[in-house]
């Protein structure tokens, strides 16, 4: 339960909310966590109506190309390979509605749901005779983690683990998206947990070269309505810049441990996104000198550079054009339980 004064400033980041003069705006949240929030508290709808909260490509799971998920389901008919992946990617479907990881593994594929990758490696000195790879998705957060795994590996003398790196940027993401003469977005929820790692110099881009208003939030809903608060009154005021209602976790150069982690380990390159296509320098692959480490190179797995024609319209989701509930297989032949893309299987999607 939320204690009383939390209650009452919410009450009172309400009031300020709806006395604004900010005519009908769109706002969109980057980071899935905000996107969950947002639904548990029910801050849609205690907004006025002229504002309205997108989900951008903040959910890794729902930025994950059917394409992509397609190899996956290829690498998984590999009895010698057991796939360690974190849970919700376990139910993303690839270009044929139904055919996921789940169902692999239903028909004989080994497939198993970890808490992080150090987990993967654990079963990987389990299982000697067996090839490990850990499906490594996620933005910046979790790819320190991700880096870390591959020094414990080297550490340990582990040779039979390697991951598959789905890990993305966010930037290159939001430029892309601005990048589009249609984007109706007028400010952006900042993600959190990705400027723990970045800082806030990561999004100080947005308003110095988009004269986009920016707000770095914290995951409660007092912190999510006291930015969306922040960006109404940027926009009343005709002032964009870069705030972070997040001090108490995102410090302005973020964590440069983590970063160096991070780069130590991976390289930025081009990556294929959902909706939004092939994005220059926006995945991180692993540095040739950790070869050994990395699915791609050791299964001789390709991609593509472009997305097949599919049912599915999360890629528009992800772009701000359109709500869930307007998309036309929703709550039909895309429900939670036989999802036909990705934005039904998270709890984050």
């Amino acid at each position: 339960m939320r204690s009383a004064a939390c209650k009452q400033e919410m009450l009172e980041l309400l009031r300020q909310i709806h006395a604004r003069n900010s005519g009908s705006v769109n706002l969109m949240e980057v980071c899935g966590t905000h996107t969950m929030a947002i639904a548990k508290s029910g801050i849609r709808q205690m907004l006025p109506k002229n504002v309205q909260l997108l989900s951008g490509p903040g959910c890794p799971v729902c930025v994950t190309p059917a394409a992509v998920m397609d190899e996956i389901l290829r690498l998984s008919e590999n009895q010698n390979i057991i796939i360690t992946t974190y849970g919700d990617l376990i139910r993303v479907p690839g270009s044929v509605p139904g055919d996921n990881l789940i169902r692999r593994r239903a028909q004989g594929a080994k497939v198993e749901m970890v808490y992080s990758p150090l987990d993967a490696l654990d079963i990987a000195e389990q299982n000697p005779d067996k090839e490990i790879v850990f499906l490594g998705a996620g933005f910046e957060t979790t790819a320190p983690g991700t880096a870390i795994a591959i020094m414990v590996a080297e550490e340990r003398g582990i040779k039979n683990f390697s991951i598959l790196s789905m890990l993305k940027s966010v930037e290159p993401a939001l430029r892309a998206l601005m990048a589009d003469k249609d984007f109706n977005v007028q400010g952006f929820l900042c993600p959190g947990h990705v400027a723990t790692i970045i800082g806030e110099r990561g999004f100080d881009f947005l308003p110095q070269e988009y004269s986009m208003p920016a707000v770095i939030s914290g995951f409660e809903p007092e912190d999510i309505l006291r930015s969306v608060d922040g960006l109404l009154k940027q926009l009343e005021e005709k002032a964009p810049k870069l705030e972070n209602t997040y001090e108490r976790a995102v410090m302005e150069e973020g964590n440069p441990l983590a970063m160096a982690t991070i780069e130590k380990y991976f390289i930025l390159r081009d990556d294929l996104w959902r909706g939004l296509g092939l994005i220059p320098k926006s995945g991180y692959g692993i540095r040739e000198e950790y070869a050994s480490y990395d699915a791609e190179r050791k299964f001789g797995l390709t991609f593509p550079e472009t997305e097949g024609n599919t049912a599915c319209r999360c890629g528009e989701v992800i772009q701000g054009r359109m709500r869930p509930q307007d998309c036309p297989l929703f709550g039909t032949v895309c429900v939670p339980e036989e999802p036909v893309g990705p934005c039904l299987v998270s709890s984050e999607g």
